[in-house]
């Protein structure tokens, strides 16, 4: 059975472990508390395939910005969240996809697999963050885009299941582009040569 590892990041308020404890537990946090670390696994069918989820739940506040890289080096799918309650959190979702993508390209990763996912969308009066200006984000971040609810729980699955859509296209798209190569670069050349007989001989290497 595939195992992914998801990595959930965004500033702190933003409902990170709202998102994460409603996808697994179907349960909605009412009060903040401010992670550090969290860990959670899931068995879900996406697409008909059953996939294990191992979720990192990172802790947003600015005193613990040097775990990033840590958690980003672990992550092979992440879900940028921010709160269409407060443009900065939005602000903050595009330096953590920058600082992202610095240490999968150190890593030899030039796709990263990820969701932009703008929560609290029920607190419909506190809302500063159009649909629009969202979907432009994701556009020029080049990854899906969900608008969630974690306490109505909308769109709480999708935002995790499009991340894991994410993690197995690029895949296939890395490994059909690596089959290519193989056999582009696997192809031989004729040698050719004369044995005892007289007669000449071939060899044809693939």
């Amino acid at each position: 059975m595939t195992e992914y590892k998801l990595v959930i990041l965004g500033a702190g308020g933003v409902g990170k472990s709202a998102l994460t404890v409603q996808f697994v537990n179907h349960t909605f946090l009412e009060f903040y508390d401010p992670t550090i670390e969290d860990s959670y696994r899931k068995q879900v069918e996406i697409d008909a395939i059953t996939t294990i989820l191992d979720i990192l739940d990172t802790a947003g506040q600015e005193e613990f910005a040097a775990m990033r890289e840590q958690y980003m080096r672990q992550g092979q799918g992440f879900v940028l969240v921010y709160s269409v309650t407060n443009r900065s959190t939005m602000e903050e979702v595009t330096a953590m996809r920058n600082q992202v993508g610095r240490v999968k390209e150190g890593d030899g990763m030039a796709d990263v697999p990820l969701v932009l996912v703008g929560n609290k969308i029920d607190l419909v009066d506190s809302r500063v963050v159009s649909t629009d200006e969202g979907a432009e984000l994701a556009r020029k971040l080049n990854c899906p885009f969900v608008e969630a609810s974690a306490k109505e729980r909308i769109n709480v699955d999708e935002g995790f299941y499009q991340v894991v859509r994410e993690i197995r296209r690029i895949s296939a798209k890395k490994a059909g582009a690596a089959g290519g190569a193989k056999k582009k670069g696997g192809r031989g050349v004729t040698s050719k040569g004369r044995g005892q007989s007289g007669k000449k001989k071939g060899c044809l290497l693939f």
